[in-house]
Formats: structure tokens, sequence, C-alpha cells
């Protein structure tokens, strides 16, 4: 089987710039809600805290700044692209591991169960996201594309 080539993924010159616009757009609705939580975390500090406990991680004001550090930052890094393979990976570590504390439907039972069963492997498509963005950037998908 012949997989394309990397060079042969990318658009014709001629639809270059709304390819690099619409890959984009795709890096922001990619991080659209971790920029939401950052800044719904930033602005209502007590419910962050509130939140960490409810998940019962401590200590919970480092652990919610490093959250809100972690979601604005690297969302911020993938958007305008600066060292955008590192920002999409904090990312997919940190959304797998948040996962594993979120979702646990292995514990529940019935809709609560099916419920966090969806979110779980949603959220396992949102590592994978993250994780294709960081391969792109690293082969220089979007540096070519431009």
């Amino acid at each position: 089987m012949n997989l394309p080539t990397h060079a042969s993924l990318h658009p014709t010159s001629r639809t270059r710039p709304h390819a690099r616009l619409a890959y984009r757009c795709c890096l922001l609705l990619l991080c659209a809600a971790y920029l939401q939580g950052g800044l719904e975390k930033a602005f209502d500090f007590p419910a962050a805290l509130a939140e960490m406990r409810h998940f019962g991680l401590a200590p919970a004001a480092p652990l919610a700044l490093l959250t809100i550090a972690g979601e604005l930052g690297a969302s911020l890094m993938v958007i305008a692209g600066v060292k955008r393979w590192l920002g999409a990976l904090w990312l997919a570590l940190f959304t797998f591991a948040a996962n594993f504390v979120a979702n646990r439907f292995w514990e529940m039972e019935g809709m609560a169960r099916t419920m966090a069963e969806n979110g779980f492997f949603e959220h396992l498509g949102l590592v994978g996201g993250f994780l294709l963005v960081a391969w792109l950037d690293r082969i220089g998908f979007d540096r070519d594309a431009g």
C-alpha cells in the first residue's frame, strides 16, 4: 500500500491561503474547551479549587494554578504555532490523565456510566487529535503549507 508523502498532502499554491486559515480554525476548535476551561477557572478560582477537591486532588491551589496555566498556555502555543508540538503534546497528556480522574465509568452504573463512558472515549479522540497536531508540526506541515 502506497501512502502519500507529507509533501503530497499539501494543497496547491492556489488554495494554500484557504488551507492555512482552515488549519488554524481547526486548531482553535480543538483548543476551544481548554481555553474556555482555563478562563473559567481563572475568573472563578474558588470554583476551580472546588473542582480539584471534588476529584480528590490535593493540594488544590497549586494543581488549579497548574491546570489554568497549562490549559491556557498550551492552547496558545498550539494556536500561535510557537512550539506547537510541545503545546499539543502537553494537552494530549493532560487530557489522557484527567480522563482517568473525571470519567471513571467503570465505577458507575446505569445512565451515569453511559454518560461517563461516552465522555471517556470522546476525550480519547481529543488525545488523538492533539497527537496528530504534534506529529504534523514535527514534520513541518504548517510551515510547508504556507
